[in-house]
C-alpha cells in the first residue's frame, strides 16, 4: 500500500509523537498527559474536541468538504501496561513499572496521523469522529465512554479500529468483515 505523499511529509512529526508517548506511558484512566497531547493536537488542526469522555477519553469531530449526513468513527486506545521496560531504546519508558508493550502509543499516533491528514484535506463526505479510548487493558475504558453517552453525544453510522501486528508483514493491512475480537457480555 503506497504512503500518501502528504502523510510522508509529516512522518517525522508522527515518529516524534509516538516516541514521546512511549517514553511517558500512563496506565488505564491515568492518561491525563496523553489525552492532553491528543486534544491539543486535534485543536491545533481545527478539529472540534471533547475532553474527559469516560474519564480520560478524547473525542474529535471533523466535517468533510463533501455533503453527507454520514458519521464514521475511527477509534484508538491510549493506555499502557504495568510492565517494566528493559528495551534500552532511546525513547524507552521514563516511568518505572509502566510501558507501552501492546502498541497503544502506535495506535494513538496512527489515529492522530489520520486526523491531521483529514483535517488538512477535508476531502471526504460527512463527519469523521475520532475516538481516543482510555483504559482498554481490562479496566473498562470503552464501557466508561459508553456510560458517558459516547454514541448518544457522538453518533456513528460505522466505527473502525485497528490493532498493530508486530509479526505481520510491513506495509500490509489485514481486514476482516464483521466483529473481530469483540466481546459482548450480557448483563
Amino acid at each position: 500500500m503506497p504512503v500518501i505523499d502528504r502523510i510522508k511529509d509529516f512522518q517525522n512529526d508522527l515518529v516524534a509523537i509516538r516516541r514521546d508517548i512511549h517514553a511517558h506511558p500512563e496506565i488505564g484512566f491515568e492518561e491525563t498527559r496523553t489525552s492532553a497531547i491528543v486534544a491539543d493536537l486535534l485543536e491545533t488542526w481545527g478539529i472540534t474536541v471533547h475532553r474527559g469522555v469516560g474519564g480520560t477519553g478524547v473525542v474529535g469531530e471533523l466535517r468533510g468538504n463533501h455533503n453527507s449526513n454520514k458519521r464514521i468513527g475511527l477509534r484508538a486506545d491510549m493506555d499502557a501496561l504495568p510492565i517494566l521496560e528493559t528495551t534500552g531504546l532511546p525513547y524507552a519508558s521514563t516511568v518505572p513499572g509502566k510501558m507501552h508493550a501492546c502498541g497503544h502509543d502506535g495506535h494513538t499516533t496512527m489515529l492522530l496521523g489520520a486526523a491531521r491528514y483529514l483535517a488538512e484535506t477535508r476531502n471526504f463526505a460527512g463527519t469523521a469522529v475520532f475516538v481516543f479510548q482510555p483504559a482498554e487493558e481490562g479496566l473498562g475504558g470503552a464501557r466508561a465512554m459508553i456510560k458517558d453517552n459516547l454514541f448518544t453525544r457522538f453518533p456513528c453510522d460505522e466505527i473502525y479500529g485497528l490493532h498493530n501486528s508486530p509479526n505481520g508483514k510491513p506495509g500490509r493491512i489485514a481486514v476482516f468483515p464483521g466483529l473481530l475480537v469483540a466481546v459482548h457480555r450480557p448483563r
